[in-house]
């Protein structure tokens, strides 16, 4: 649980949740913030995950974890039948980031989107000086293992919510250890929002 109180991305997600809250978390991974969630404000959480390994995870804690890939859509559930949809770390790895957003949008009250920031200068700096594809804390992978498919910004993303009409009610910005107040796009690593339509 020390791993899951180090990070700046699960706090900032456990203090927009309500106590109660239904959560639906999407590419939930091994369940680390669905569990912390649950522990911190007893939510009725359930999530889906494509990886199998980190599904046995998610059960050995207890956690309700269907196996599925988000890209194929929620169809399944109601409109608004939770009041938050978590995509964190997620998005930006689904094949279909339109419909996978429009989805969650639709099946939940409020959506929690976090997303690494690929404008951050040092990505800039190593594309400009060396000319390869960056390699950073917040974009770990080789241009070859990433699972990264879409490759968004801050302001990418806020001029994408204008554009479609979403609504943003929140919005925090991580750095290395820190969030961010100035400048994001520059200088934070991910950007967390809470979205809806």
């Amino acid at each position: 649980m020390d791993n899951v109180n180090s990070r700046l991305d699960y706090r900032i997600i456990t203090e927009y949740m309500t106590d109660n809250a239904s959560v639906l978390d999407l590419g939930c991974g091994n369940g680390d913030l669905l569990q912390a969630l649950t522990d911190a404000h007893h939510v009725r959480g359930q999530g889906i995950e494509i990886d199998e390994k980190a599904i046995y995870h998610c059960v050995e804690k207890g956690l309700n974890v269907l196996h599925g890939d988000i890209d194929s859509g929620l169809a399944d559930y109601r409109d608004k039948s939770f009041d938050f949809v978590i995509l964190n770390q997620s998005l930006q790895q689904v094949r279909h980031f339109e419909p996978v957003l429009k989805d969650a949008l639709r099946v939940g009250r409020n959506v929690i989107v976090g997303f690494p920031n690929f404008a951050h200068y040092r990505s800039r700096l190593q594309l400009f000086f060396c000319g390869r594809a960056p390699v950073t804390r917040s974009l770990p992978f080789t241009w070859y293992e990433t699972p990264n498919i879409h490759f968004l910004s801050i302001m990418d993303f806020v001029d994408y919510c204008r554009s479609r009409g979403i609504t943003i009610n929140a919005k925090r910005f991580i750095g290395k250890k820190h969030e961010v107040h100035v400048l994001p796009n520059l200088l934070a690593h991910d950007g967390i929002f809470v979205i809806s339509q």
